[in-house]
């Protein structure tokens, strides 16, 4: 009788293609287990260790077709990991604020503070506070192939017992400088639960467009370097497709395989009109906070 959970590996040149293998090794080699979210008559879910390198995560193609959302979903939530939403956490002083209890952003630019409260000050969870992206540019910035370059979400003394907390646990850079002296940047991610169907995708393009826009335009800003995104190395201590996506998940990608093509099931990010949908669509969502706002008023 199987003991262990299965360890599955993936690497492939592109972020599309990591992402649909990464769904078919786990599709067919996962491990079957119960979660806290079933309902009655959901099958059970496949769940495995996964790791997940993509090799040129800015190559495209970059965006698959087979995951719910479409590309002003994936437009939002590059805002989202660039801290357009972080005044949506609760207030934690309230019991009654059902609210988000935090944000990636937030955990990564200031850690150790629950941002909070009408008259614009913040509350501070922890006996220390650390802005640890700034941290992060400079360190790079200043010794590229530092081993310390890390970020972490965790805070025990809230996520312990914190109803739904942070799936990603922590980022790692470390910068590889080539022949003609380009720097690479390379990151590591871990996430200690990853919904391999409904969330997955979605966190990999978010995070391969932050760590260029966010950390390696920074670094370059600093440096005068030219910097480019290297490979991006994807760890989820469960990567897993729950119960009640399994049907899902045959429709729309594992009965294509055979019947299309790999290149109609992707998209590329520098087509013209997959572009001008990317782009557009900042106003869009610009205009979903500021309603969502006007909506729920902090108190």
């Amino acid at each position: 009788m199987p003991k262990n959970i299965p360890v599955l590996c993936v690497k492939a040149e592109t972020l599309a293609e990591a992402y649909e293998q990464a769904i078919i090794a786990l599709f067919n080699d996962g491990a079957k287990f119960k979660t806290q979210y079933d309902k009655p008559g959901d099958p059970l879910s496949r769940d495995c260790t996964m790791n997940i390198t993509i090799l040129d995560p800015m190559k495209d193609p970059m965006i698959h077709k087979a995951f719910p959302g479409g590309i002003e979903d994936l437009r939002e939530y590059v805002m989202e990991l660039k801290g357009l939403k972080d005044h949506w956490v609760k207030n934690i002083n309230d019991p009654d604020d059902t609210r988000w209890e935090y944000t990636y952003h937030g955990r990564l630019a200031n850690y150790g503070v629950w941002q909070d409260l009408k008259d614009g000050k913040s509350t501070e969870t922890g006996p220390f506070k650390v802005k640890q992206l700034e941290g992060i540019i400079n360190k790079l910035s200043e010794q590229p192939f530092t081993r310390q370059a890390q970020a972490i979400t965790w805070m025990p003394n809230l996520d312990l017992e914190c109803y739904d907390p942070p799936c990603l646990q922590s980022l790692w850079y470390r910068i590889f400088e080539d022949e003609e002296g380009v720097w690479w940047l390379n990151c590591n991610v871990r996430f200690r639960s990853n919904d391999a169907w409904g969330a997955n995708f979605m966190n990999m393009f978010g995070f391969t467009l932050f760590n260029q826009e966010v950390i390696a335009d920074a670094v370059a800003a600093k440096t005068g370097k030219t910097v480019k995104l290297g490979r991006m190395n994807w760890q989820a201590d469960s990567f897993h497709i729950y119960g009640k996506d399994i049907a899902d998940v045959k429709e729309r990608l594992m009965n294509r395989l055979d019947s299309t093509d790999f290149e109609d099931r992707v998209y590329e990010l520098g087509d013209e009109m997959i572009r001008e949908l990317y782009d557009e669509a900042e106003a869009t969502v610009l205009e979903k906070i500021k309603t969502y706002d006007a909506e729920h008023p902090r108190t």
